[in-house]
């Protein structure tokens, strides 16, 4: 005759865990990924349960961030444009108050001023000048069509980058080939930078930008009948803004650090060439200015 077995006790509730960040707490909740205990200040939602907060920052780091074709971060807003328009806006406040002329003779393109007086920084501060108030309507207004579209393209910095350096182009290109006697100020440079930085874009992503080209040829033909616009920087300035984007948006990306460094190298390879050719006109002008007496 078999024995009787007694049923088995039934276990007490699971004793309650304590924090791991927070000793002093107890709780009942356990982090999904981890296992540890957390407090309900410590727990993070999760697809299922909830997790600890480390655990939530390590699946951030390893969750790849999205980018654009460059390589830059996604942009929201295109902060950067409105924010050299606002820096614009604001200069030619300044000037209009001081003397549109004066703030130009001081800070405009003036070559002998770079060759003879060292004033290099001539080069970029023409760029945020401007001779009338139709002057920086328009280049402004250019920048505030164009500028959004490319902004999202690069992302911030790369955007930046590309607005200071055709900026360059442009004054090199002009301090090269102009009167060295002239005064030249505006941001069209950087304005042609763009335009040239869209087009490459465009062939890049496969665009309609047949738009671009119409508003370029306008330029393009209005530079060449107004002796008062500066072509050269139009001209110099379209091709660095080409040569940047193109940088930007045809470097193959295997791994986004490798990427930024060639990028990197390849700005810094415009700007090598900027110097060289500066340099080359800067030995031209103060010889000219030697046997001029």
């Amino acid at each position: 005759m078999s024995e009787a077995v007694p049923p088995p006790i039934p276990a007490g509730p699971t004793p309650p865990g304590t924090c791991y960040q927070h000793p002093d707490r107890q709780t009942y909740i356990r982090c999904t990924r981890c296992d540890r205990s957390i407090c309900p200040e410590c727990m993070r939602s999760a697809p299922v349960g909830f997790q600890c907060p480390e655990c939530v920052g390590e699946a951030a780091r390893m969750t790849r961030q999205p980018v654009t074709v460059s390589g830059g971060g996604l942009v929201a807003r295109p902060y950067v444009t409105y924010s050299v328009i606002g820096v614009t806006a604001v200069v030619f406040g300044i000037q209009f108050i001081v003397g549109i002329g004066e703030l130009a003779n001081e800070y405009g393109m003036w070559p002998f001023g770079i060759a003879l007086f060292g004033e290099w920084y001539r080069l970029l501060t023409a760029a945020f000048l401007h001779g009338s108030f139709l002057h920086i309507a328009f280049n402004m207004y250019v920048l505030f069509a164009l500028g959004p579209t490319l902004e999202r393209v690069l992302g911030h910095a790369r955007f930046l980058i590309l607005y200071l350096v055709a900026a360059l182009g442009g004054s090199v290109a002009s301090y090269t080939f102009s009167d060295p006697r002239t005064v030249s100020v505006g941001a069209s440079g950087a304005i042609f930078g763009l335009m040239g930085a869209l087009i490459v874009a465009g062939r890049r992503l496969k665009w309609d930008i047949t738009q671009v080209l119409v508003l370029l040829g306008i330029n393009v033909v209005i530079g060449f009948l107004s002796p008062d616009v500066d072509w050269r920087a139009h001209f110099g300035g379209l091709v660095v803004g080409a040569l940047v984007a193109g940088v930007f948006v045809w470097t193959p990306p295997p791994l986004k650090a490798s990427r930024t460094l060639w990028q990197a190298l390849g700005i810094l390879g415009i700007l090598a060439v900027l110097v060289a050719v500066t340099m080359w006109r800067t030995g031209q002008l103060v010889t000219l200015a030697t046997s001029l007496g």
